[in-house]
């Protein structure tokens, strides 16, 4: 910041000083602000279980393919071995790294609640907090997914 200061100071007048510094003071929060938008949206994969979660916790306008009947959601948890998904119906972003999800099985017959972490090396940890458990179908057998997952972005 000092290095930008100096350049300034030197390319400009003292009367042109304070707006320089105004706009690049907005310059760097609005660039701030847009990144702070990108953490729960997007598409986040575990490769061991070849799960993937589709999120827009900030704007819900997540459309699962092939099942448009349940609308626009903040996202899904969808598996690379079956159509079978688990619909995210609610997210609260409780702080800026960490978001509550309520989800359900695309038949409706199972529920859960679960926390998703932005952890500092940017990955993500999926804690399935209460409900049933997250299961997938992988070669026509439903497979378990561990209490605490780690996803990635791809």
């Amino acid at each position: 910041v000092s290095g930008i200061y100096l350049i300034i100071r030197i390319f400009a007048n003292k009367k042109h000083m304070n707006k320089i510094i105004l706009t690049l003071a907005l310059f760097f929060v609005a660039l701030n602000a847009t990144g702070q938008d990108t953490i729960f949206n997007g598409k986040i994969v575990n490769s061991e279980y070849n799960i993937y979660l589709c999120m827009n916790f900030y704007n819900p306008s997540i459309v699962v393919p092939g099942q448009s009947v349940f609308g626009k959601l903040p996202g899904y948890i969808g598996t690379t071995k079956s159509n079978y998904v688990w619909l995210i119906t609610s997210a609260k972003i409780t702080d800026k790294n960490t978001a509550s999800l309520s989800l359900i099985n695309d038949y409706g017959s199972e529920d859960l609640t679960s926390t998703l972490i932005f952890n500092a090396d940017s990955t993500y940890t999926l804690k399935q907090e209460d409900g049933a458990t997250l299961k997938i179908v992988a070669d026509r057998k439903y497979v378990k997914i561990p209490k605490t997952i780690i996803l990635k972005r791809k």
